[in-house]
């Protein structure tokens, strides 16, 4: 797996977009009505999603808890209560499912749940893909990629930035070698800890 994206927690969606549009980034919402979230795509390697919460409604999760999602919703719950910044780091793999790397998830004792998820975005391209998360919050959730590549070729924000050269990710060293096994990214460097920072390349420096 390689490198799919990166959670931004902000405070309130459009006045993120707007902040963040002002500092050079193209940014575009996930959908053209009511959107829940919004997105920095690079050309090559991961993006960045911007969300202000799950807005899931109560009823609903413990619905999704009742059908097995238990594992998925305890991941949206930590994003609702979070603070600000980078807060979820995905996978991605580049298949029509996530049987591997369910596979490689119990051979080390964790259990996940699934599902299937689509959107349309704002230029109208049909992407549909599959989640799963691992019980175990201190492990990156799982993706297959888009149907549609949505990604711009060869594209350079306004600010000069052309891609993210490293995420910085801290878990328990223990899931070190569970992590390396999911995702061979070189951009992707594991430390002792929590959080997750990240890195640019930057054509103007």
């Amino acid at each position: 797996m390689k490198l799919s994206h990166v959670i931004l927690k902000v405070e309130q969606l459009d006045k993120a977009v707007q902040e963040y549009r002002e500092k050079g980034f193209a940014v575009e919402y996930g959908k053209e009505k009511n959107p829940i979230n919004a997105l920095i795509y690079f050309s090559k390697g991961p993006y960045i999603e911007l969300l202000d919460g799950s807005r899931m409604p109560g009823a609903a999760k413990a619905l999704m808890r009742l059908l097995g999602k238990g594992a998925l919703i305890d991941r949206l719950q930590r994003l609702d209560t979070c603070g600000l910044g980078y807060c979820e780091l995905a996978f991605e793999n580049y298949e029509t499912d996530l049987n591997k790397e369910i596979a490689i998830l119990q051979k080390y004792g964790i259990k996940s749940c699934g599902m299937p998820s689509r959107r349309i975005d704002t230029h109208g391209r049909d992407l549909r893909f599959r989640i799963a998360s691992p019980a175990a919050l201190d492990v990156p959730f799982l993706m297959t990629y888009f149907s549609v590549d949505p990604k711009p070729v060869e594209f350079v924000h306004p600010n000069g930035i052309t891609e993210i050269s490293k995420v910085i990710y801290g878990t328990d060293p223990a899931r070190f070698m569970l992590i390396k096994e999911l995702c061979d990214d070189e951009r992707l460097e594991l430390k002792e800890g929590t959080g997750i920072e990240v890195e640019f390349d930057n054509r103007n420096r």
